[in-house]
């Protein structure tokens, strides 16, 4: 018998922002393994499908018979009016969604306080937040209605805890983890579930899109170590997601072993 029971997961239909890549498509493919419906969010079309495959394989290898509905949805979560049409994009029959993970998210650059691009600021704070927030109002209203549902928001270390180059960035999280807080709050008078997954040092595409594009800056934040992986921090999402109705994980932080706190880490040196 698998101590990870996800029996709970068959046949729900999951939505899942940022899910073209790392964290947001191991997510969807984790989803599509546990014979969940998914639903996938992103801007990059080519990358979205590519993911909708991998889900249909997960699906078909793990023999299960609910769930395998896979669609996709192209989508800038920056993007207020897109957000707006977003149910008219849902099919029809994947329209009783019973769980939103809030995963898109990024940083842009390392610049410090008087020297950060206006357009950064903006773009972060669009889509870190203000999609969020957009993403959540949407669907909390169709989950008070039936009083199911819930809410996986992707926060972050950077959202307890501020470093310096970060100050956007961590704003932002920081934003993540106060509305996520209140929203609990809101609807505890609901069977509606809210989870914040807090994670710390992930490799993804994160720190190259951090460094515009600039890889051997990126791969040099993980020298020495051994970070998280997209796959480590979906797994995370979708127990959270499969236990009990009764049962909320209210937030998760997860490290890889070597670090300790945003800025507390430990690089082993080359040999």
């Amino acid at each position: 018998m698998s101590v990870f029971n996800a029996s709970r997961l068959l046949g729900k239909t999951v939505l899942v922002t940022g899910a073209s890549a790392g964290i947001g498509a191991a997510t969807a493919v984790l989803f599509a393994r546990a014979g969940s419906n998914v639903i996938m969010l992103a801007r990059r079309t080519d990358a979205l499908n590519k993911v909708a495959e991998a889900c249909a394989a997960a699906h078909k290898e793990a023999g299960v018979q609910q769930g395998g509905k896979f669609a996709t949805i192209q989508l800038d979560v920056g993007d207020q009016s897109q957000i707006a049409s977003l149910w008219d994009k849902v099919p029809s029959d994947l329209r009783n969604i019973d769980v939103v993970v809030n995963n898109a998210g990024f940083v842009l650059g390392v610049e410090q306080v008087g020297a950060i691009a206006q357009a950064d600021i903006e773009s972060m704070f669009a889509v870190n937040v203000f999609g969020l927030i957009s993403i959540t109002q949407l669907f909390v209203k169709a989950f008070k209605e039936r009083n199911a549902g819930h809410i996986i928001n992707l926060g972050s270390i950077a959202g307890i805890e501020a470093y310096a180059g970060g100050s956007i960035y961590t704003a932002t999280k920081h934003a993540v983890n106060a509305f996520t807080g209140s929203l609990m709050r809101e609807l505890v008078n609901t069977n509606i579930r809210v989870t914040e997954i807090q994670p710390g040092m992930v490799e993804t595409e994160f720190s190259i899109i951090r460094f515009r594009g600039n890889k051997e800056a990126a791969d040099k934040v993980y020298e020495g170590l051994q970070p998280l992986t997209g796959q480590d921090i979906a797994e995370e999402i979708v127990w959270a997601a499969s236990r009990p109705p009764h049962v909320n994980i209210a937030s998760t932080l997860v490290f890889p072993v070597n670090q300790a706190s945003a800025t507390v880490k430990y690089q082993a040196p080359k040999q």
